[in-house]
């Protein structure tokens, strides 16, 4: 019987996996080759693809290597939420006279906050410009109704959804027969 080489491996941690996978992620919306990204860092191709992997361990020169490399501070290297994918939040009823207290969203440290207010009329459509790589959009419907969202797979929306999408990628906002008011939350990550 052949000994399976892959147990003699220790298990990758959910840290590596976690920063493989940023790795990764980054290179790609990038449009950078592993070739491409290695050589830029001054790493073996064998080496970078064992850290997308998650199968390194990598030390913090090795990441603020790939982190130049890939003109992202470093700590956007050791994030976990790789995928922020839209989430949503639906508005929740009250009984008349009943005091509400829900925490919608927790915001990581390392974000650049913009809060706006955005009124759209009835029967209007504006495309939204993508923002820095790693934004979140926050839309909190005040009033109204509203699609919003990524442009390829927009979500309706009523008063009270908190509904939150990467920003950096086409996004739409669109109303039907009724205005909306939305408070609108911009988290960019911090380059510095």
């Amino acid at each position: 019987m052949m000994a399976d080489p892959s147990r003699d491996r220790p298990p990758a941690s959910s840290t590596a996996a976690a920063i493989g996978a940023q790795i990764r992620r980054r290179r790609e919306q990038r449009g950078m080759s592993s070739a491409e990204l290695a050589r830029r860092a001054g790493l073996s191709k064998a080496t970078l693809s064992q850290l997308e992997a998650g199968k390194g361990n990598p030390t913090i020169e090795t990441l603020d290597a790939l982190a130049v490399a890939l003109l992202i501070p470093l700590t956007d290297l050791l994030t976990r939420d790789t995928d922020p994918g839209p989430v949503l939040v639906p508005g929740t009823e009250l009984a008349e006279g009943e005091v509400g207290r829900e925490l919608l969203r927790r915001i990581s440290s390392g974000h650049s906050l913009e809060i706006w207010r955005l009124r759209v009329p009835a029967h209007t459509e504006l495309d939204g410009v993508p923002h820095a790589t790693g934004t979140i959009e926050h839309l909190l419907i005040s009033s109204g109704r509203l699609t919003a969202g990524p442009a390829d797979a927009p979500t309706q929306l009523r008063r009270g959804d908190l509904f939150a999408f990467a920003g950096d990628a086409p996004h739409v906002y669109r109303t039907g027969a009724q205005a909306a008011d939305v408070t609108v939350v911009i988290a960019s990550p911090i380059i510095g």
